[in-house]
């Protein structure tokens, strides 16, 4: 037997962690995923209170062979690996960990390009909006830079915005949000889901100015903020194709593959079509 069969029969114990993951997909997704390329695996969800978090993360390193990692640990995963690889060491940002070698990784950004792509949105000389400069705003910002956008971030704590400004050539930090015309506003907050459910992070003065509204929140499929927007004829792309794609890749880290993007879209496909 090759050695990738044996490795692909192996079953691996994952997990996705943040601060409240009660509503998360990602065990569908994963499940999929590994189901439609013939791998075994169990996942978790797992919910951390930030104050929980520094006592809890050792054990989770060690009693797992992956995590995914979300909202508000993305930053604070880092100090307890021995390395970030690739774009993770680029935005320093994690969102997938191998627990067995302590590397960490970042999927994210991965799957932002590629749902913009299948989406057929192009940014090359565009303007864009980004709201929110933490982990995952982080891994957004460079995807458009790398695409050739021009890049305007706002975040309510200040600091962060101007870090992101001064990290990459080509970001804009933004100390106040007007209503300026903007090709692409992507939501990289977690205003309008959980407890904000309802609300958007920007109004309809805003949102008539701009061309295409990107939300990464997933759930609801349709946040306060895409309705605001699609109410108004513009285009709209929720973040549940950003999950699965950024999913695909972690998984392939994971098990030590490699990715195929038309692999990936079919199947994001098929697992829409499952859902419905």
């Amino acid at each position: 037997m090759r050695s990738k069969d044996k490795r692909e029969q192996m079953v691996k114990k994952l997990a996705v962690i943040g601060k409240d993951v009660s509503k998360s997909t990602s065990p569908q997704m994963h499940g999929f995923i590994a189901k439609k390329l013939n791998l075994e695996v169990s996942y978790e969800k797992i919910s951390i209170p930030e104050a929980e978090f520094e006592t809890r993360i050792e054990s989770l390193l060690n009693g797992y062979d992956g995590l995914n990692v979300t909202i508000p640990y993305k930053l604070s995963v880092i100090p307890h690996l021995k390395k970030t690889e690739g774009d993770a060491k680029v935005f320093g940002a994690v969102n997938t960990v191998n627990c067995k070698s302590l590397y960490g990784y970042n999927t994210d950004g991965l799957g932002f390009a590629l749902m913009l792509k299948n989406n057929g949105v192009e940014v090359n000389g565009k303007t864009a909006l980004l709201l929110g400069a933490g982990g995952a705003g982080r891994s957004v910002a460079k995807k458009l830079l790398d695409g050739g956008a021009k890049v305007f971030v706002y975040d309510r704590t200040a600091e962060s915005a101007l870090n992101l400004e001064k990290e990459f050539n080509g970001v804009t930090a933004l100390s106040q949000i007007e209503n300026t015309a903007y090709d692409i506003i992507i939501n990289a907050t977690g205003v309008g889901m959980h407890k904000t459910e309802g609300l958007s992070p920007v109004g309809e003065e805003l949102l008539k100015l701009c061309g295409v509204a990107v939300d990464l929140i997933y759930c609801p499929a349709k946040s306060k903020f895409l309705q605001i927007a699609e109410g108004l004829g513009k285009k709209i792309i929720n973040g549940k194709a950003m999950l699965f794609y950024q999913a695909y890749y972690a998984d392939c880290i994971f098990f030590g593959l490699t990715p195929d993007e038309a692999q990936a879209k079919q199947l994001f496909n098929e697992f829409s079509k499952e859902e419905i």
